[in-house]
C-alpha cells in the first residue's frame, strides 16, 4: 500500500506545485491589496450598487466586504470550490479509471497486492496531495498577514481552508465512486462536473430566490462556509462534508473490490468493453 501511496503522491507533485503556487500567489496579492481597498469604501459601494442583485449572489455577502472575512469571501473563497472542485473531479475520475482504460491497472493488480491496499494507496495519495496543496495556499496567506492590516491569526486563517478541504474531498471522492459505476472516465468527469456546477448555481441563486431554498438544502455547497469560517466554524456542517466523503470512499472501495477490471479501453453500460478489448476478473486477496 505504501508503495502505491508514494507513487501516487510522486505523480501529483506537478499538480500540488502548479495549483498550490498559483493560488498562493493570488492569495498573497489579495491580502496585500486589502489595505488600499479598505480606504475606497465610498467608491466601491457606488460601484456595487450598479451591479444586478443576481450577479452579486455568486460572490457572497457584499455588505461585509470591508471586513477581512467578507473581503476574502468575495475576492477568493467564493469561487475556490468551483476551481478546486474541477481539479478534484479531474483527478478523482482518473485515479483508477485512467490506468484501467490504458491497460495498466490489470498489470498492477497482477502483482502481490490486494485490491483494498491498492485502492487505499491511491486514495491516500489523492487526499495527501490535496492537503499539501491547500497548505501551500494557507501558508502564503499566513505569511502575507504580517504585511497587512488584517487582524487575523494563522489559526483563524486556517478555518476557511478546512471547510474548503471538506468540499474538495467530497467532490473528488464522489468522482472516484462514479468512476466505479460508469463505463468511462470522461463520462464520470462530465457528470461530476455537472453536479458541481449545478450545486454552485443552486446554492448561489437560493440567496435571492426563496423557492430554491428547499432544493439548496441538498446542495453540498450550501454547507461550505467560505471566509465566514474565520469568525468560527460550524462543526456540524464540516463533519457532514467529511462524513459523506468517507461514505463515498467506503462505497468506492467496496465497488472496486467486486467489479470486473477491464484489460483496456472504455466500458459500456452492459459491462462489456468497447473497442474490442477484453475483461479480466481479479479476486480480492
Amino acid at each position: 500500500m505504501f508503495t502505491i501511496f508514494r507513487n501516487s503522491l510522486s505523480k501529483s507533485r506537478g499538480q500540488i506545485l502548479g495549483w498550490g503556487l498559483s493560488l498562493a500567489l493570488l492569495g498573497a496579492y489579495l491580502i496585500s491589496f486589502f489595505d488600499s481597498f479598505s480606504g475606497m469604501e465610498e467608491q466601491v459601494q457606488g460601484i456595487m450598487e450598479s451591479f444586478p442583485r443576481e450577479l452579486m449572489a455568486f460572490f457572497g455577502d457584499f455588505g461585509e466586504i470591508f471586513t477581512p472575512q467578507g473581503y476574502l469571501s468575495v475576492e477568493f473563497f467564493s469561487y475556490l470550490p468551483l476551481i478546486l472542485g474541477i481539479y478534484a473531479i479531474l483527478v478523482g475520475s482518473g485515479l483508477l479509471a485512467s490506468d484501467e482504460e490504458s491497460g495498466v491497472l490489470d498489470l498492477l493488480l497482477s502483482q502481490p497486492i490486494s485490491r483494498t491496499a491498492f485502492f487505499l494507496g491511491r486514495l491516500l495519495g489523492f487526499i495527501t496531495a490535496t492537503i499539501a496543496m491547500l497548505l501551500i495556499i494557507w501558508l502564503s496567506f499566513a505569511i502575507s498577514l504580517n504585511w497587512s492590516n488584517m487582524d487575523l491569526s494563522p489559526i483563524e486563517m486556517a478555518r476557511p481552508f478546512l471547510s474548503l478541504l471538506g468540499i474538495v474531498l467530497l467532490f473528488g471522492i464522489a468522482a472516484i465512486l462514479l468512476s466505479q459505476l460508469l463505463p468511462s472516465r470522461r463520462l464520470t468527469a462530465m457528470i461530476a462536473g455537472l453536479l458541481l456546477v449545478a450545486s454552485f448555481f443552486i446554492t448561489s441563486l437560493a440567496n435571492i430566490d426563496p423557492d430554491l431554498e428547499q432544493i439548496a438544502r441538498f446542495s453540498p455547497l450550501s454547507y461550505y462556509q467560505s471566509g465566514e469560517a474565520i469568525s468560527g466554524l460550524n462543526w456540524e456542517w464540516l463533519g457532514g462534508l467529511f462524513g459523506f466523503a468517507l461514505l463515498f470512499a467506503l462505497l468506492a472501495g467496496w465497488r472496486f473490490n467486486r467489479r470486473d477490471i477491464r484489460v483496456g479501453g472504455e466500458g459500456t453500460w452492459g459491462g462489456s468493453i468497447s473497442f474490442g478489448t477484453l475483461t479480466s476478473r481479479k479476486t480480492s486477496r
